[in-house]
């Protein structure tokens, strides 16, 4: 029997119960003190006991008797147990310890005595010398489990205030001073990047100390390595993987540096070195990259531009809402510039989007799991979605309205061109404006966040246009321009509801999700809308009469269930009348310049008194996603008399009963 086994498995269902431990702490730091595969297993250790009943809980399960006043000789590996099974166990009780001292259901008695344990081993031992000795083993188990122990023992240390292990610190810098293609430098780009998530996972209020503790030690080596890896020319080297290795794992650890600098209010060189220097990181999207790489990259840029670093790697809840931050402005308007200058050199022409689509557990498809032929769609709105934000935040310190809608169409052009060969024939032929619904048709938050940047562009050209011009000079080639570069907010507002089938339970859905920007959006839009209805109006017009010149139904995802047009046309809302009379909307004309758009203009100006009922908001047959009627007993009954009244009222009809409620209020009528 393996005496030093078993009583080590009887550790480690003690500590995992969270029970007290009642014996001499250096009895357990022998069990838990690894021993390094040069070393001698077969080292003895005598121990005297005292006390026969407390021993036999120490170095042997109740199972094993010992004789009374005799020495207990326990061999460190054993001819029944591998050396390697032993290290593992021992790496498993020393993570379980420490969880737990870091848990707080832990009772303070059995806390302080595993803390003790851990003090006396990382004092006495050089166990984090040893760790560092198992990380660079052949066996991958065992080295992850060493190095995931190791920035526990680490985390340890910061949280007790205990001075950092020498031994570790030359281990980073020896190899992150500059780049090498060697596993240890992924190694260490791992520990630091799991002590940082550590940081955030506790709910102790001295977080921003732990980590300044913890930057200040690596703050110059961490940019080091930043320069020399961003610097490496991946086709010079043989063994591609492993500095693709390196890449990726330093990714992970660049965004939670970022994360930590938003939440935790630190500032640090190195949580700003990808802001300082974002060339670098662009510069490797246009070598020969495997696609997943150029993707990662892709997303980690979107990330930053969005302040949505950490999301996926750090389980901490963070804050909504952020409090103002300076010099993060500057940093989000170097990278914007950065992005935007990139682009203007033909970035995303070197994106692979077309070609094996990187999935999950390979690019193979499965046998029988259809093409996955067609366009990598993640990256098409990754690097749609860095365009528009990358405009958004550039022309917050833009002052020449020229000089802006100069450079919107530069870039708006770029963008489409690069977006038209990879989306559907009929953008083609339809709108220009089109183009970010069908981009964004399956990821919704990263539609409305494209959508809110392109609402919040139009908006700052809006307020310097009328600045600088009259309120009727140029308005047509003005409202013309937004069309053909594909950013009129009215435009993408209605093909957005074109797109959930003008149900108006999705969009309550959309309202009250927290996944989503689409309050905020909606909000803003609607302020907009008070000044602009007759534009708004006019567009509506034009989409009849562009649905009726291409043959198509507005409604062709989601028939209506409206079917008599009315002759009415729409009143603008309580709260929402513009100055001017809808008679002279008509020279506004919604999208696409020369022949097309006079056909429409002519069209639209014919056809000033008819319908647009085609744009009913009544429900239809898709199915709602979320019954908001449940509270009460009259739940079947009260949605039923909805669809049944929605079926008899045309859009005139339910728009003046819906928002002429008091004091602008909106009321639906099926309430």
């Amino acid at each position: 029997m393996n005496a030093f086994w078993e009583v080590l498995e009887h550790l480690y269902k003690k500590v995992l119960l969270g029970a007290t431990l009642e014996s001499e702490s250096h009895e357990y730091v022998f069990y838990l003190n690894p021993a390094l595969p040069d070393q001698e297993y077969a080292t003895t250790l005598s121990l005297e006991r005292p006390d026969t009943n407390e021993v036999q809980e120490v170095h042997q399960p109740a199972t094993v008797t010992a004789m009374p006043g005799a020495g207990v000789r326990v061999k460190r590996n054993s001819q029944t147990r591998g050396g390697q099974e032993t290290q593992l166990l021992q790496l498993t009780v020393i993570q379980v310890m420490i969880s737990k001292i870091l848990s707080a259901e832990t009772e303070i008695r059995a806390k302080e005595k595993y803390c003790d344990i851990t003090k006396i081993l990382l004092q006495s031992n050089e166990v984090d010398s040893k760790l560092i000795c198992m990380i660079q083993n052949s066996d991958k188990l065992l080295s992850h489990m060493a190095a995931k122990c190791l920035a526990l023992l680490l985390y340890f240390q910061l949280k007790e205030k205990i001075t950092l292990s020498t031994s570790w610190i030359v281990f980073c810098e020896n190899n992150l001073s500059e780049y090498s293609e060697s596993n240890e430098v992924v190694h260490c780009v791992w520990i630091l990047t799991a002590v940082i998530k550590e940081i955030f996972k506790d709910t102790c209020s001295e977080k921003t100390e732990i980590l300044k503790q913890f930057l200040t030690t690596f703050e110059t080596t961490l940019e080091v390595f930043y320069d020399s890896l961003f610097s490496q020319h991946f086709e010079n080297h043989q063994d591609p993987s492993k500095i693709i290795n390196s890449l990726v794992s330093f990714l992970d650890l660049l965004e939670l540096l970022i994360a930590s600098r938003i939440y935790l209010k630190s500032h640090f060189r190195s949580q700003s070195v990808f802001f300082l220097k974002p060339s670098c990181v662009l510069d490797i999207l246009t070598q020969p990259l495997p696609a997943f790489v150029k993707r990662k990259l892709i997303i980690f840029i979107k990330k930053c531009l969005l302040c949505k670093v950490g999301e996926d790697l750090c389980r901490a809840s963070v804050l909504a809402l952020l409090s103002p931050d300076h010099h993060l402005d500057v940093d989000m308007m170097a990278l914007a510039n950065a992005v935007l200058q990139a682009v203007s050199l033909g970035l995303l022409k070197t994106l692979p989007v077309r070609g094996k689509r990187p999935c999950f557990g390979g690019n193979e498809a499965q046998p029988g799991g259809g093409d996955a032929a067609g366009p990598d769609h993640v990256l098409l709105r990754a690097a749609s979605l860095i365009t528009v934000k990358s405009l958004e935040i550039k022309f917050q310190n833009y002052t020449s309205i020229n000089e802006m809608k100069a450079d919107l169409q530069r870039f708006m052009s770029e963008l489409l061109t690069f977006l038209k060969p990879h989306l559907q024939p009929c953008l083609q032929l339809y709108s220009p404006c089109e183009w970010l619904c069908q981009v964004f048709i399956e990821q919704d938050d990263d539609m409305l966040e494209a959508a809110k940047a392109l609402l919040s562009v139009y908006l700052k050209l809006v307020r310097d246009y009328e600045a600088t011009e009259s309120v009727t000079q140029g308005k047509e080639t003005w409202i013309r321009h937004t069309h053909e570069n594909g950013y009129n907010p009215h435009c993408i507002f209605i093909f957005f509801l074109k797109n959930i089938g003008f149900d108006s339970a999705v969009l309550l859905d959309f309202l009250i999700s927290s996944e989503t920007c689409f309050l905020e959006y909606f909000v803003r839009y609607l302020k907009l809308l008070q000044k602009d209805w007759d534009i708004f109006f006019t567009i509506c017009k034009a989409f009849n009469a562009a649905e009726s010149q291409c043959g198509r139904n507005i409604h062709s995802c989601a028939p209506s269930l409206a079917q008599d047009r009315s002759s009415k046309q729409i009143p603008p809302p309580h709260g929402l009348t513009a100055p001017g009379s809808h008679r002279h909307a008509h020279a506004c004309v919604p999208w696409a310049a020369g022949d097309s758009s006079e056909l429409l203009k002519q069209d639209v100006m014919s056809k000033e008194t008819d319908t647009v009922s085609d744009y009913s908001l009544t429900s239809h047959t898709s199915q709602r996603l979320v019954d908001y009627d449940s509270s009460d007993d009259s739940e079947t009954e009260s949605t039923g008399q909805c669809l049944a009244n929605s079926q008899q009222t045309s859009f005139p009809e339910q728009a003046s009963k819906t928002v002429q409620g008091p004091a602008g209020t909106a009321r639906s009528s099926c309430r």
